[in-house]
């Protein structure tokens, strides 16, 4: 089965489209080495796929005929990421929960951005 659709059937990604441009913007990994959606996934190949700032691992267990149920996907796949990569995800994802709860939306725009320097030269 294609790694793309493998993804997609697997619940890894929401839609096949997402999945083909994870693959083609390099976020994908099969046995350690960036894939083309067009790859080949066999049983028992290591699939990492890109979650800044971490690498998130997946042993392959079995190959679906086609999209599974979410009770399933333990029957097909094994998260392999080890515990500190995803205890980091989960830091930054509670900073940015915490950020928006302030009303933090990342990166300043040219007025907050003139006001933050009206700020700091009084």
């Amino acid at each position: 089965m294609r790694i793309d659709k493998f993804i997609w059937s697997v619940r890894l990604a929401k839609t096949r489209s997402i999945a083909t441009k994870r693959c083609t913007n390099g976020l994908v990994m099969l046995n350690d080495q960036i894939s083309k959606p067009s790859k080949i996934v066999m049983e028992g190949d290591e699939i990492a796929i890109r979650v800044n700032p971490i690498w998130k691992t997946y042993k392959v267990i079995g190959i679906p005929k086609s999209r599974v149920g979410a009770k399933l996907v333990a029957d097909l796949v094994i998260e392999t990421t080890p515990e500190s990569d995803l205890k980091q995800l989960e830091s930054i994802e509670k900073v940015n929960r915490y950020n928006k709860v302030l009303g933090i939306k990342g990166r300043p725009t040219k007025r907050d951005r003139r006001d933050l320097d009206e700020f700091w030269n009084d």
